[in-house]
């Protein structure tokens, strides 16, 4: 009770927020427990001692700091719109994920389905497995040809069968060309 306490304080606080997970009639073996994200990326790292560029790079929780920033981007982005912010994340209880979903935006990307999956990977380059929770996702749903998103810590833009392969960079320079 005294954590949901603080935590709700820190949530007044907008210093937190919960993500919660997407459980709409997909399996009943899935993740049901929201997710804890910080606004402010600088002072997540601030807590976990990091201070400059080289020790975020070499940092164990550089992936998640990485996330936390994405997802926090996304969220002030439809916020600031006047969105309704409809971000949400998936795991199974097997492990596969997709850490963000955007949901009703079939009308804003032309697609057959109403949920964006964006998988975000921190790394510099591309590799196979950025792909794997977005093939996975497309599966389960029953759809191959909906438009999905990795978005990366490079630079480059791939456009790949299973989704589109895009840089942090790019995809916050014009988020409206990705989501709405």
């Amino acid at each position: 009770n005294t954590a949901r306490s603080w935590l709700s304080v820190l949530e007044a606080s907008y210093i937190v927020f919960l993500l919660q997970p997407y459980h709409q009639n997909l399996n009943k073996r899935v993740v049901k427990m929201p997710k804890l994200y910080f606004y402010d990326t600088g002072l997540a790292s601030a807590f976990l001692g990091i201070d400059n560029s080289s020790h975020f790079d070499a940092h164990p929780l550089k992936g998640a700091l990485f996330e936390t920033f994405v997802i926090s981007e996304l969220l002030k982005f439809q916020t600031n719109r006047g969105f309704r912010p409809s971000l949400y994340f998936w795991r199974d209880k097997t492990g596969h994920e997709i850490d963000c979903l955007v949901e009703n935006l079939a009308t804003a990307i032309k697609s057959e389905t109403a949920v964006l999956p964006i998988e975000i990977k921190s790394g510099t380059t591309i590799a196979e497995d950025y792909l794997k929770g977005v093939r996975y996702w497309q599966e389960l749903v029953g759809v191959t040809s909906s438009k999905a998103f990795v978005v990366y810590g490079g630079d480059l833009r791939q456009k790949r069968e299973a989704a589109e392969i895009v840089g942090w960079k790019e995809f916050f320079s014009h988020p409206g060309e990705f989501i709405r």
